[in-house]
């Protein structure tokens, strides 16, 4: 009887372990199905049925709707796991977790009415000139972006913009989308929160070299971790950069109140700056330092975007999200239009200047491209990806036939923005292919690079 009844009690809470295990799943199945059915809609203005039937295709088993006179989208496992994000004005969508939606709708602000900037010349307006140059390679080179030679995977592209000595010179949609279309850019965001960063640097409110100043850490080895460490992803903090009950991208994204406390709950596993490891969490910590360098005043905190960068280089679509706590989710949540993505990747290919305003400081841009000793291959820069090669043997580089110099800021399911100085380009491609390396970044920026080939 004894040893029965011990079987009997492990059985009950090993069943009851695999509940809650499951249970903490769908929670997260329901929070991302919420979450990107409400910025689809509200944001980025498209119709839920697209995103139900592509976006959000492995979710078909859960009941997800949208309620336009509430704002919010809802999605629901037979009542066991149910998630609401709400819109904000100004802020994009937020899950409901910790917080009513009334207390979300408080966070947001009016951003005022986008001016019209059809008649006023790219890149500070919308006016692009016809280019008569237009190469025959270029164009087969855009086209080749959209094809679907595979019918077991989807590459599912949905813009390509291509920028030549700063003029637009390509630009393609996908059915259903356009220049108005903005569009996810997932870790896209992470270049985006190293940009506000060094805003700040340049207006001398953070210093890279100094500690992180994470409140939470003080008194522990944690304070020792600096600014730098974080941009370049060696902070030696332990997190599990991936999706499911062993990772920690889920449950910080789509079930906690806060991504960047979330973040700051993790412990050291390697002592900071020896070990590097691509981490979501060191994105959500910057966008919280960024907080406490605005003296954590959640009214200019959630202005600051758009007034100190995207009115400034005309990004006038972009989004960046917040989440329950009202902190921006700066590993994954900014929406802009595929040109106002290649705005972003003009400022950076003009040095961080903007029509003859530097917006970064001066070095600030090499900073980032500088690779982080701890990467492979020179893969890693700080907050953006290189194709840089080992030190000593540069044909060591993940694209080995694409120039060194090739920097990018790289987003989930194939959102690029690259930006090649030595050939004075910038590539933007936005999509959502499943699997990621259904679209392949080398070959098609090899056609790209191809040509501009000198004649």
């Amino acid at each position: 009887m004894r040893v029965r009844r011990i079987l009997t009690l492990a059985l009950a809470a090993g069943l009851t372990a695999t509940a809650l295990v499951v249970l903490r799943e769908l929670r997260g199945a329901t929070g991302y199905a919420a979450k990107l059915l409400c910025s689809g809609v509200f944001v980025a203005g498209r119709a839920p049925e697209s995103l139900l039937a592509e976006d959000l295709g492995w979710f078909s088993w859960l009941l997800s709707r949208v309620d336009r006179a509430e704002r919010t989208a809802t999605s629901d496992w037979h009542g066991f796991a149910r998630s609401t994000a709400v819109y904000r004005d100004g802020l994009g969508c937020a899950l409901a977790v910790g917080a009513s939606p009334g207390e979300l709708r408080a966070q947001g602000f009016d951003p005022g009415p986008a001016p019209d900037r059809s008649a006023i010349p790219w890149p500070a307006g919308d006016l692009v000139p016809q280019d008569g140059a237009r190469r025959a390679e270029l164009d087969a080179a855009v086209v080749s972006a959209f094809g679907e030679p595979d019918p077991q995977i989807h590459r599912r592209t949905r813009a390509v913009i291509v920028l030549h000595a700063g003029r637009l010179v390509a630009e393609r949609y996908a059915p259903g989308f356009d220049a108005a279309t903005p569009l996810l850019g997932w870790s896209m965001t992470k270049s985006v929160i190293a940009t506000l960063i060094g805003i700040q640097v340049l207006r001398g409110r953070l210093d890279p070299a100094a500690g992180a100043g994470v409140a939470s850490w003080r008194g522990d080895e944690r304070a020792a971790i600096t600014l730098e460490q974080l941009l370049r992803m060696t902070s030696g903090l332990a997190f599990a950069e991936r999706n499911g009950a062993l990772g920690d991208s889920v449950a910080m994204l789509f079930r906690s109140r806060s991504a960047s406390a979330y973040a700051a709950r993790s412990q050291l596993a390697h002592a900071p700056g020896t070990f590097w490891s691509y981490s979501s969490g060191t994105s959500n910590l910057l966008a919280a330092i960024l907080r406490a360098s605005l003296a954590g005043e959640s009214a200019v905190y959630h202005r600051f975007p758009r007034e100190a960068l995207f009115d400034r280089i005309g990004m006038r679509s972009a989004v960046l999200e917040t989440d329950a706590a009202g902190d921006f989710v700066g590993s994954s949540f900014c929406y802009a239009t595929a040109r106002d993505w290649a705005r972003f990747g003009l400022l950076y290919a003009q040095d961080g200047v903007w029509q003859g305003e530097r917006l970064l400081p001066d070095g600030w841009v090499a900073r980032l491209r500088r690779p982080t000793p701890q990467a492979p291959r020179g893969s890693y820069g700080a907050h953006w990806w290189l194709n840089a090669g080992e030190m000593g043997a540069a044909e060591e580089r993940p694209y080995p036939s694409l120039p060194t110099d090739l920097f990018y800021a790289s987003g989930y399911e194939g959102q690029f923005v690259v930006v090649i100085p030595s050939h004075d380009l910038v590539v933007v491609r936005l999509g959502q292919s499943e699997p990621e390396h259904a679209f392949d970044l080398g070959e098609f920026l090899g056609g790209i690079l191809a040509a501009f080939r000198p004649e």
